[in-house]
């Protein structure tokens, strides 16, 4: 059975299935790339509670950078936030994002119980 959280006409801001719980893509408004990860963290946290399950479950997020001149400075605050020992499979590159202001996404699948 598939399970859709906060559907709108375009997508959904979580989708649960077979143990997994995949989360729309994260951004935020912010002039730092540090305030933007921060932001989009914050973000991510609720999801995941709201999909029943946390940080430690976090199985495997991608994050788009608009620069990856600003990798040091996501890991800055991604490091700080990921839970020791559960750190998810990651991966991350360069992309054009939706709107110019934007310097990162973040896209998590996480288990839920």
């Amino acid at each position: 059975m598939i399970e859709r959280i906060d559907t709108g006409e375009r997508s959904s801001k979580i989708v649960k299935h077979n143990g997994v719980a995949y989360l729309t893509g994260q951004v935020a408004e912010g002039d730092t790339i540090q305030e933007q990860v921060r932001i989009c963290l914050e973000k991510i946290d609720a999801l995941l509670v709201q999909a029943g399950s946390s940080r430690e479950n976090m199985l495997r997020v991608t994050i788009w950078l608009a620069d990856m001149k600003d990798f040091a400075g996501l890991n800055e605050v991604w490091n700080a936030w990921v839970p020791k020992g559960h750190a998810p499979a990651r991966a991350c590159g360069e992309a054009k994002l939706a709107r110019p202001e934007l310097k990162v996404e973040f896209i998590v699948d996480a288990a839920y119980e």
